[in-house]
């Protein structure tokens, strides 16, 4: 059956549907970048409530801001922008069709639906999923990269920006010009105070064309931090024939796994729906919660990611079942991560290292080393250089995560250890390409790269074993590697 509102009466008996009547909805969030984890996550959540009967006036409106956003968009709009969710629980499948979202704003040179749509005084959130390294952050300095093109282009250019940090800069003048006030900026992105980081690059950016803007979005505007968590596989030929097996005709199905959590920052300017009565959990301690959740799920991701690409194991659950890298992981995980991660009510660090465990290794979760390892340029400083930098600071031993590093080095090469190549999967390839091969001879020419390392190149106590395990994966092969760390 053909997923649309005309047929939501008419799903199978096993699929649930919303009982809202989504006609009714009105809009109050516009969601950039509308990948398959927004549709599995907040979007549940605002679904959960209006099951309920409540935030009927939280409806979410999606946008993008590249061009194959267009594509995604033609076929949520061709099913009135409902998804249907598939959970993976090792215990069973089940589906539901969520109906959160109402509209998907076209997608154009310039901006000018997008922006308009924001302007719109029944927005009061605008929310952001556009992956770790979309936030124009210096990778040295942590700053704001003004210097980008991206960048150049919107300050020069306000009203007609190529980004949507220019976008949501061009609607909140609107929005000042009228009278309809600010708006909540939320980045829902996998980054340590993710709320921070956003504000850094829509003031900033702001401030490059129209500093009495900037004032004043910094003085009203709010930009509450959060830590999301749930683990969603990319949609591919398996997922399409999974939610027809459901009895359901979805162009863009989702599947997730059965775990989710999202901790925020109580800090909505313009209001928020009641998303802790669907689950979430409203916390001034959100920086502990995404500390444990970056450096034992992010960078346990990283720890076996990179080795399973290189070892041609395809999936993250076929990492786990791999004796050598899930003796990695857990090796790894329990010496030089966890010991500098802190408690959080209702975990502590060694609790949720167990509960990643399960995670990852749940066989029904089709989540694949390519899809985790890409990105590394933006992930290993994000996510395992602050667990080297703990651990050095302390005294403590970072050999395993020199050899994660290494694993890293090693998979940049482009070539696994089959011969099969790896297709580029980093913004950054080419350079990352070039500098892995200086640093099959050179293994300092790796950590040579400061803008990702800092200074670690020149601290003895993780350059040498980096260069040690960088040498011992190019003269013995990785297995023989992981057998050496594990054996002592």
């Amino acid at each position: 059956m053909k997923l649309s509102d005309a047929n939501l009466s008419n799903l199978p008996g096993r699929v649930a549907a919303p009982v809202y009547d989504r006609a009714a909805l009105r809009p109050g969030i516009v969601h950039i970048g509308l990948g398959n984890f927004h549709r599995a996550h907040q979007a549940w959540y605002l679904h959960r409530l209006m099951q309920a009967g409540t935030a009927q006036d939280w409806a979410i409106v999606g946008a993008g801001v590249r061009p194959y956003d267009a594509g995604l968009r033609a076929k949520l709009m061709a099913q009135d922008c409902l998804t249907t969710l598939i959970e993976l629980d090792p215990s069973g499948k089940s589906a539901e069709v969520v109906g959160a979202m109402i509209d998907y704003v076209p997608v154009e040179e310039g901006h000018g639906p997008l922006i308009a749509r924001m302007a719109d005084p029944a927005i009061r959130i605008v929310s952001l999923t556009v992956t770790e390294g979309g936030y124009y952050i210096d990778a040295a300095t942590k700053g704001f990269a003004a210097d980008h093109p991206d960048m150049v282009h919107d300050a020069a250019h306000p009203d007609t920006p190529r980004t949507a940090f220019g976008a949501m800069i061009a609607a909140l003048k609107r929005r000042r010009a009228s009278g309809a006030g600010p708006f909540t900026c939320q980045s829902c992105d996998n980054l340590q105070g993710n709320g921070g980081v956003l504000r850094q690059t829509l003031v900033s950016l702001a401030r490059l064309s129209d500093p009495g803007l900037a004032d004043w979005i910094a003085a009203e505007c709010s930009f509450p931090n959060s830590m999301v968590d749930c683990i969603v596989p990319a949609t591919g030929p398996n997922e399409l024939a999974l939610v027809r097996e459901f009895g359901i005709e979805d162009a863009a199905p989702v599947t997730h796994e059965n775990f989710r959590q999202w901790v925020i920052e109580d800090d909505f300017c313009a209001g928020r729906p009641d998303w802790d009565r669907a689950g979430a959990t409203f916390s001034d301690r959100v920086h502990d919660f995404e500390t444990m959740k970056i450096r034992i799920l992010n960078g346990g991701h990283q720890v076996i990611a990179d080795p399973g690409e290189v070892m041609s194991v395809a999936t993250i659950a076929g990492a786990m079942a791999h004796p050598l890298i899930h003796g990695l992981f857990r090796k790894v995980e329990s010496e030089e991560i966890v010991p500098h991660v802190a408690p959080v009510p209702g975990y502590s660090a060694a609790a949720y290292l167990d509960l990643i465990d399960t995670r990852f290794a749940n066989p029904e979760i089709a989540d694949t080393t390519r899809r985790v390892a890409f990105d590394g340029s933006s992930r290993h400083p994000g996510f395992i250089v602050p667990s080297i930098r703990d651990g050095l600071a302390k005294g403590a031993p970072v050999e395993g995560l020199a050899l994660v590093s290494a694993t890293w080095a090693r998979y940049c090469l482009g070539i696994r250890e089959d011969g099969s190549t790896v297709e580029p999967n980093d913004p950054h390839w080419e350079m990352l390409t070039g500098v892995a091969a200086a640093a099959r001879e050179r293994p300092e020419a790796w950590l040579g790269m400061r803008q990702f390392y800092g200074d670690l190149g020149e601290q003895a106590a993780f350059a040498k074993p980096f260069a040690k395990w960088l040498r011992m994966i190019y003269a013995d092969g990785m297995e023989q590697t992981l057998h050496a760390y594990l054996n002592g």
